[in-house]
């Protein structure tokens, strides 16, 4: 690390050139070729996914989306002449679009039953020839222009579908703007440099562009989905800019100290720097743990997560270093420069402030902390023993969205569940089934949480038929999620008992539920993969048993407590209204897998950069007591701004109308905040006290089997001072306060 910094200082202008030639020929070549973003995820061996590859085989024009059109009149009637003439005209042009494969209009001889009872809303359903996630936007938009061209006075015009809801998320550029501005607010209060507050800024930004620009490309050779970008740039900003904050922060000491540029650079870089490195190869292997999930559409999610954090940790170690070059001592405020001009020592702040006498209290009331702390997030937690996993539906869409306006007319003019009907795809290969086929019908209508059943016609000579049954519930609705079951578990075995018809239960809704129990399934398994991992990667670096399991207990329980607010706001309800996030719902089902990665990874960063301090001083000391307390005063500060910073770029997310990344923004500040002003300022040190020596205990063999790895060495061997003084004399540049 120590040539690498020495490198990028030496070469500062070209390193600064090369980065940007990087992003102008990324952006160029993006320009180009465009991206292929695909939101399509197969689920092998469900019953939604054989119900899809059933309709595919045998009625193709059926497998592609199917959306809707919606209209409603103030007065009269929607089969009024002037209502009726105007609408057919245009579900006649729609019917003629690209990718579009067929219009059902409740004029004709099939949609009887398309229009309400009151006959003030009626529908028309438009079949794709794909799947929504397959579609191209261009043809999509086509589709919802050309239906909302027939708006008129008195007459409400909506759309409605999977595909339809892909032409309306709104770009997140506002949220991202916002998030950088609270977190240049942070910075400028933590430095009180201009300078020392853009930094870290334009380093994150060239980490997370590059990335970005980078995902859009390799869209065109695996699957990545559209929301991948997304989360890229929540979890770039929030870490990018932390560990620019940790390695500027350690420069600035170092220039404090009385080090000339050249030299602070390649002490911050060796010391803060490999910090940084192992901080973040902990993130991606976080996030590259979604692989054992074995769903392709998490896939790309991790991948693009991961290229994200590792470009950012590559601009820390080498843009960052070189734009610290070319400024000098300008990283430091005025004040710092002209103390430092005129030969002043940097006062020494370790034994006093805040943070000091904090850890003291620490050190005396371990017990006491330690419970008060446990007790609050154990209450933060209660929510997750009703977590309820599934996907929330149009009704939580921003009011303003023509698919929640089709959701609302819908619900009102058919009832709730005709928002997510269910589609029974039969193969009745014998006369037998076809007759029990027949049956079917009948026999759904008389079970609980069924508002209709409408059967297709089977063809002549074809062997799979279709049943489409509307629930009298939503399709978020839990209710809904027990109907699938119900006809899973006990009416559909019923029905082919005694003959070979097998009934599979399919459309968007079971998708989405077959979805949230896979991942279900396996959480257990992908929490396990990681927390290993994460643990031998602590053991390895701090030779301890302890630290690595104090670790893992301190994730599950920042998890746990963010999963709890998570839960009270949007499946609960208690305050996603007011936010415009919808009505109370699932939490949506790859919400637990991809918030579990970047939570064990970010926690992860914390424990490394509290304990790798501790550590370092207990190499010198070997005195617990001493080595627990100058880690926590000399971290604290740095690590509550770093999470003050998280918490703002988070929080913007939550602003830009989509429930899905507000969910994210919500539940990754709580936990950032959990874990940095709760368990690594009270818990970890608490617990840590408790153990004494036997924090740092490694059997004899184990330590001789495994490898040294050097997180974040001393910058100087020298000996320590007395135990009163948590920083030795002899080394003030690596003991100044953080």
């Amino acid at each position: 690390m120590s040539t690498l910094a020495r490198w990028c200082h030496r070469h500062r202008l070209v390193v600064v050139l090369l980065w940007l030639g990087m992003l102008v020929g990324l952006g160029v070549a993006t320009q180009s070729a465009g991206n292929a973003y695909n939101d399509s995820f197969s689920l092998p061996n469900t019953e939604s996914t054989r119900a899809v590859n059933l309709l595919k085989s045998s009625f193709p024009a059926r497998a592609g989306d199917s959306d809707t059109v919606v209209w409603h009149v103030d007065s009269g009637s929607v089969r009024d002449s002037a209502t009726k003439a105007r609408m057919t005209a245009t579900l006649d042009k729609l019917s003629k679009l690209p990718q579009v494969t067929g219009v059902t209009s409740p004029y004709g001889p099939q949609g009887t039953a398309q229009i309400s009872k009151d006959g003030r809303t009626a529908y028309a359903q438009v079949n794709f020839a794909k799947a929504g996630q397959e579609l191209a936007d261009s043809d999509v938009q086509r589709v919802v222009d050309t239906a909302k061209a027939a708006k008129a006075d008195g007459l409400q015009v909506e759309l409605g579908g999977q595909a339809i809801e892909g032409t309306e998320q709104a770009p997140t550029s506002s949220s991202e703007i916002v998030g950088v501005l609270a977190a240049a607010v942070v910075l400028f209060i933590a430095f009180g440099s201009l300078f020392a507050m853009v930094l870290p800024i334009l380093t994150a930004v060239a980490g997370v562009g590059t990335a970005i620009l980078t995902t859009g490309l390799l869209s065109h050779a695996m699957s990545m989905g559209s929301i991948a970008p997304t989360l890229s740039a929540l979890i770039g900003l929030g870490v990018g800019i932390d560990y620019a904050l940790f390695i500027v922060t350690r420069h600035r000491k170092g220039l404090q100290s009385g080090l000339d540029v050249a030299e602070s650079l390649t002490r911050a870089v060796n010391t803060s720097g490999r910090a940084v490195l192992f901080a973040g190869g902990t993130v991606c292997i976080a996030l590259l743990g979604m692989f054992v999930l074995g769903v392709n559409f998490l896939n790309g999610v991790a991948v693009a997560g991961a290229l994200t954090v590792a470009l950012t940790v590559l601009a820390a170690i080498t843009l960052l270093p070189a734009m610290l070059g070319l400024l000098g001592t300008r990283v430091l405020g005025r004040r710092a420069r002209r103390r430092l001009a005129a030969g002043e020592p940097l006062p020494e702040n370790t034994t006093s402030g805040p943070w000091a006498r904090w850890a003291a209290v620490v050190q005396r009331r371990p017990r006491a902390l330690s419970l008060v702390a446990l007790v609050v997030v154990a209450a933060l937690s209660i929510p997750v023993f009703s977590l309820r996993l599934g996907s929330s539906d149009a009704g939580n869409d921003p009011a303003s969205s023509t698919t929640r306006k089709a959701y609302d007319l819908l619900a009102d003019g058919f009832g709730p569940g005709f928002n997510g009907p269910l589609q029974l795809v039969a193969q009745a290969p014998t006369a037998a089934d076809k007759a029990a086929l027949t049956k079917l019908p009948a026999e759904l209508k008389s079970v609980d949480g069924v508002a209709s059943v409408a059967a297709v016609p089977l063809q002549q000579g074809s062997t799979v038929g279709i049943v489409q049954v509307v629930p009298t519930t939503s399709p978020q609705a839990k209710q809904t999620s027990d109907l699938i079951d119900r006809l899973r578990d006990e009416v559909i075995p019923a029905a082919e008992k005694g003959t070979t018809l097998k009934v599979y239960v399919g459309g968007q809704t079971a998708i989405f539920d077959d979805f949230a129990s896979v991942l279900t399934s396996k959480l257990p398994e992908f929490i396990a993969v990681i927390v290993v991992l994460g643990g031998l990667l602590l053991m390895l670096a701090f030779r301890s048993l302890l630290i690595p399991a104090t670790g893992a207990v301190m994730n599950l329980l920042a998890t746990g407590a963010s999963f709890g607010i998570l839960i009270a706001l949007f499946q609960w309800g208690w305050g996603s209204e007011a936010l415009g996030l919808g009505k109370a719902g699932p939490v949506d089902a790859f919400i637990p897998v991809i918030m579990i990665s970047i939570l064990f990874g970010l926690s992860m960063d914390y424990q490394v950069f509290l304990v790798s301090r501790m550590h370092e001083e207990w190499v010198h000391t070997k005195d617990n007591a001493r080595s627990v307390r100058v880690g926590q005063v000399e971290t604290a500060r740095v690590i509550t701004a770093a999470a003050a910073i998280m918490v703002c770029v988070f929080l913007a997310f939550v602003f830009g109308g989509q429930r899905v990344i507000a969910e994210f923004g919500i539940g990754l500040a709580a936990a950032v905040a959990l874990d940095a002003f709760i368990l690594r300022t009270i818990l970890v040190p608490a617990v840590m006290h408790l153990f004494g020596k036997a924090n740092w205990w490694l059997p004899a063999w184990l330590d001789r089997s495994m490898p040294h790895l050097s997180v974040e060495p001393p910058e100087e061997s020298l000996p320590a001072t007395s135990p009163g003084d948590p920083t030795p004399a002899s080394e003030p540049s690596a003991r100044s306060r953080a």
